[in-house]
C-alpha cells in the first residue's frame, strides 16, 4: 500500500514518525490549546503506532486466512451446504467462536440520548461543515416544514405545493399537527383542534376550547414547561416517551395569525444523536482530507465550527445552536439541549494512510491515527480540559466513537486496547472513550455476544448495517456458487434473523439503559410518505435508534417514537428461535430458474449504473455520499456500502460464469451516457468516457475494476481501489 508516487505530502520528523504538515498543524495547535506537552504527545503517539501496527496487521492476516479456508471449502463443497457440517467447519477454523458465559455490560457515564432515550440518528460526512452543522442543529425540527415540503402529505390535486403558499396544503399540515398533539398530549376533554388559548395555571397546562370549556392534560406529566408569561406563553413544551414537542405560539406570524390559538408551528425533538462520519460517506485519502475532518470535529467539540451560507439571497453564518431555555411547571429554570449528541465514526482496521509514516517509512494504520487525532479533538469537550457547558457534547464526560467493519471479537478487543492506549496518552479516566460496534460483517453478527463482551465496559451502541452485511455475505461465500439478485437476497431468512439477533443479543448483554440498539438507513430521501409507512418497523423491532438521511427525515421519523414506545416494544419481542445461528449462516444462493437472461441483464444494468453514478463523484470530486439517481431516476443515498453490494454481486456472477467481462464492459460503456445525462447540470462533472465518448477516464476505470477485481479485494471492500484512484486523480498532471 506504500506508493510514494501517489504521495504528494511534505513531512517533518516527530518521535520516530514522519508526519505530513497538515496533520502536524492540526495536532500541535490542538495539543497546545489543551495544555499538552508537544514532545510527550508525539512520543506517546509514536509508541501507540509502533506497538499496535503489528497487531493490526496480524488481524488482517487472520481475515485473509479465514477467507482462504472458506474459499477452499466451498470449492470442494459447491452449492448449499449442510447446516451442521458447515457450522462444524466454521468452528474448526476459528470463524465461529464459543459463546461467552452470561455477562452484563458495565458501561457507565453514558448520556441519556444514548442510554435511555429513543429517537432518530443522522449520519453525516464530516468533511462538509455545512452538512455537519445542519445535523448538529437537527435536534429540533419544524413539523410544519417537514410535512409541507415533502410527500409526507399528498402532493396531488388541491394539495399540490405550487409556486406560492397553498392554503389547502397548509390546512392539511395543521390538521396533522393537531392529530399529533391529541396523540402525545390528550386532553381531559375535547381536542387540540378546538384550542383557542394555551395558558398555565398553578403549574398545569390549561387549554381553552371553543364553547368556553377549559381542558387540562389527561396526564399532567406531559406538560414540561413554557416560555413567556403563564397567561399568554409564546411556547408550550410537552414531553412524551421521553421526547419533547414545542408548541410555538405567535398570533402575529403568518400561520399563527390564521390559527384560533395562535399556533405558528410545532417543533419536534428529532435527531437525538448524530454520527459525524470519517468513514463510508467521505472521500478522505490523504493528509489534507484527514486534517479537514479532524479540524471540523475539533470545531464541533469546542464550539468554533462555523460556515457562511447564502440562502434566498441572504448570507449568514451558521453555527451550532445554543441550548433551549424554558420555565418548568414548578417555576424553576429548565434547560434542554439544543444540539444533537455526537458520535464520531473512525475508519475500520483495513486501511493504512500516508498522512503519517512509521520509523521504517511505512504507512500507518488509518484507524490508529483516527483514534489518536479524534480523541485529541474531543478534549475540548471534557471538563478537565476547560470545557464550557455552552459547547459541551457529553454531559457525562464521555467521548463516543463508532468503530465500523470489525470482524469478530478479537478485532473488537483490539479497538478497546487502542482506545485504552489513547486514554493513557491524554491521561483520561479509564473507559472515557466509548465504542459503538457496527454489526455489519458476517463474522461479527455470528459472534455478536462475544464481540460485545470484548468491549463490555465501553460499548454504547450496536447497530445493524444490512448494506455492508449483504456485501460481506456475498464475498465470504463467493466460491459457493452464484448468488440471487439483490432484491432476492433481501428476502432470504438470514437477513431477518440477523436483525432480530442484533436486538435480542444486545438486550441479553445488558445494553438496556446503557447503549443504543440501532437499525440502518432509509436510503430514499425524497420518499418521505413511504418512510412514514415503513420505518416504524424499526421501532416495532425494539430499536432505540435508526438512521435517517436528512434533518427533515429525522423530524418525520421522530413521529414513530411517539406512536410506539421502543423500549416497551423491545420487552414484548419473542425469544430467538433455537436455530437462529444456522439461519443466519444460510447462503443466499440462486436456485434453478432464478437467473434467467432477462433477470441477469436487468441486474447488470442496474448495478452498472449505480456503480458508475457513485464512483464518478467519489473519484472526480471527492464526494463520498450523495443522492445518486438510479436507472429509473429515483434518488438513492449511496455510499461505499451500496457500492460494495453492487460490485460484489457482479464479481460473484463473473466468478461463476453467469456473466462475462465483455458483458460488464458493454453495460458500463452503454450506461455511462445515462450517468452523464443525469449529471448534466453539474458544471464540475467530467464525462466517464471523455469528450470523445470512447476514452475511459479514471472514474470509469474505478467502476470497471470494482467488478473485474472484486473477488480479489480484501473482504470485498471498495476502499483500496477508491483510494488508489482518487489519489491518482488528485495528483498533479
Amino acid at each position: 500500500m506504500s506508493n510514494p508516487a501517489a504521495n504528494q505530502s511534505q513531512y517533518e520528523a516527530r518521535a520516530e514518525l514522519k508526519v505530513a504538515l497538515p496533520i502536524i498543524e492540526f495536532a500541535e495547535q490542538t495539543a497546545a490549546d489543551r495544555g499538552l506537552d508537544i514532545g510527550e504527545f508525539w512520543a506517546g503517539a509514536s509508541a501507540i503506532v509502533h506497538d499496535l501496527a503489528p497487531k493490526n496487521a496480524a488481524l488482517l492476516a487472520e481475515r485473509d486466512r479465514l477467507q482462504q479456508e472458506i474459499d477452499d471449502w466451498h470449492r470442494a463443497n459447491p452449492g448449499k451446504p449442510d447446516a451442521a457440517q458447515y457450522r462444524a467447519f466454521l468452528v474448526q477454523i476459528g470463524y465461529l467462536r464459543p459463546e461467552p458465559a452470561a455477562f452484563t455490560a458495565g458501561t457507565t457515564r453514558v448520556d441519556p440520548e444514548i442510554a435511555t432515550l429513543a429517537g432518530p440518528q443522522l449520519v453525516v460526512p464530516l468533511l462538509n461543515a455545512r452538512f455537519a452543522l445542519n445535523a448538529v442543529n437537527a435536534r429540533w425540527g419544524s413539523l410544519y416544514d417537514a410535512l409541507y415540503g415533502t410527500d409526507a402529505i399528498d402532493q396531488s390535486g388541491d394539495l399540490a405545493p405550487g409556486t406560492g403558499y397553498n392554503a389547502a396544503r397548509g390546512a392539511k399540515v395543521i390538521e396533522r399537527g393537531r392529530e399529533l398533539l391529541d396523540l402525545v398530549a390528550p386532553l381531559s376533554e375535547g381536542s387540540h383542534t378546538e384550542a383557542t388559548l394555551y395558558s398555565i395555571e398553578g403549574g398545569e397546562l390549561v387549554v381553552s376550547l371553543h364553547g368556553g370549556a377549559h381542558a387540562r392534560l389527561a396526564d399532567p406529566a406531559g406538560f414540561a414547561g413554557y416560555r413567556g408569561s403563564a397567561e399568554a406563553p409564546h411556547a408550550v413544551l410537552l414531553v412524551h416517551n421521553g421526547l419533547h414537542i414545542e408548541i410555538v405560539i405567535d398570533a402575529n406570524a403568518p400561520i399563527g395569525a390564521t390559527d384560533d390559538a395562535g399556533v405558528q408551528d410545532l417543533l419536534i425533538e428529532s435527531a437525538l444523536t448524530t454520527i459525524m462520519d470519517l468513514e463510508d460517506s467521505v472521500a478522505a485519502v490523504d493528509a489534507d482530507d484527514k486534517s479537514l475532518g479532524y479540524r471540523n470535529w475539533r470545531g464541533l467539540m469546542d464550539g468554533t465550527l462555523a460556515e457562511t451560507v447564502t440562502k434566498n439571497g441572504k448570507t449568514f453564518t451558521r453555527q451550532a445552536n445554543p441550548d433551549r431555555e424554558y420555565t418548568a411547571p414548578n417555576g424553576e429554570a429548565l434547560v434542554l439541549p439544543g444540539r444533537s449528541s455526537l458520535f464520531i465514526r473512525n475508519v475500520g482496521h483495513l486501511m493504512r494512510t500516508d498522512a503519517v509514516l512509521d520509523r521504517d517509512g511505512e504507512w500507518v494504520p488509518e484507524g490508529v491515527l483516527d483514534a489518536i487525532m479524534t480523541v485529541l479533538g474531543s478534549l475540548a469537550d471534557l471538563p478537565q480540559f476547560g470545557s464550557e457547558s455552552a459547547s459541551r457534547n457529553s454531559r457525562t464526560g464521555s467521548i463516543y466513537i463508532v468503530k465500523p467493519k470489525m470482524h469478530g471479537p478479537d478485532e473488537v478487543a483490539f479497538a478497546a486496547e487502542l482506545f485504552a492506549r489513547v486514554e493513557a496518552l491524554y491521561d483520561l479516566p479509564e473507559n472515557t472513550v466509548k465504542i459503538g460496534i457496527m454489526d455489519e460483517e458476517r463474522r461479527t453478527s455470528a459472534n455478536l455476544a462475544a464481540c460485545i463482551e470484548a468491549a463490555r465496559d465501553r460499548v454504547v451502541f450496536i447497530n445493524t448495517g444490512f448494506l455492508d452485511r449483504t456485501g460481506d455475505e456475498i464475498h465470504t461465500s463467493m466460491q459457493a456458487g452464484p448468488m440471487l439478485p439483490k432484491a432476492g437476497i433481501r428476502t432470504q431468512p438470514w437477513l431477518g434473523i440477523y436483525e432480530q439477533r442484533n436486538v435480542a443479543i444486545g438486550v441479553d448483554s445488558g445494553l438496556d439503559g446503557r447503549a443504543q440498539i440501532g437499525k440502518g438507513m432509509w436510503a430514499m430521501p425524497d420518499l418521505m410518505h413511504e418512510m412514514l409507512e415503513q420505518k416504524i418497523g424499526h421501532v416495532r423491532a425494539g430499536a432505540s435508534t435508526a438512521w435517517v438521511p436528512s434533518p427533515t427525515a429525522a423530524t418525520l421519523h421522530a413521529l414513530h417514537y411517539h406512536q410506539l414506545d421502543a423500549f416497551e416494544a423491545r420487552r414484548a419481542l419473542p425469544a430467538l428461535p433455537e436455530n437462529s445461528l444456522d439461519t443466519l449462516l444460510e447462503i443466499p444462493l440462486a436456485g434453478e430458474g432464478d437467473l434467467t437472461p432477462e433477470v441477469v441483464q436487468t441486474e447488470v444494468d442496474n448495478a452498472a449504473q449505480s456503480i458508475l453514478g457513485y464512483v464518478v463523484r467519489w473519484i472526480d470530486q471527492g464526494v463520498g455520499c450523495s443522492k445518486v439517481p438510479d436507472i429509473h431516476n429515483v434518488a438513492l443515498m449511496e455510499d461505499r456500502a451500496t457500492l460494495r453490494i453492487s460490485a460484489q454481486l457482479l464479481a460473484n456472477w463473473l466468478t461463476h460464469g453467469v456473466i462475462s467481462a465483455a458483458q460488464v464492459d458493454e453495460a458500463l460503456r452503454r450506461l455511462s451516457s445515462v450517468v452523464d445525462e443525469q449529471n448534466a447540470g453539474d458544471p464540475l462533472y467530467e464525462k466517464l468516457l471523455g469528450t470523445d465518448g470512447e476514452t475511459p477516464g479514471i472514474a470509469f476505470e474505478a467502476a470497471s475494476r470494482m467488478v473485474l477485481e472484486g473477488a480479489a479485494q480484501p473482504n470485498g471492500y471498495t476502499e483500496p481501489l477508491l483510494h488508489e484512484l482518487r489519489k491518482l486523480k488528485k495528483a498533479p498532471q
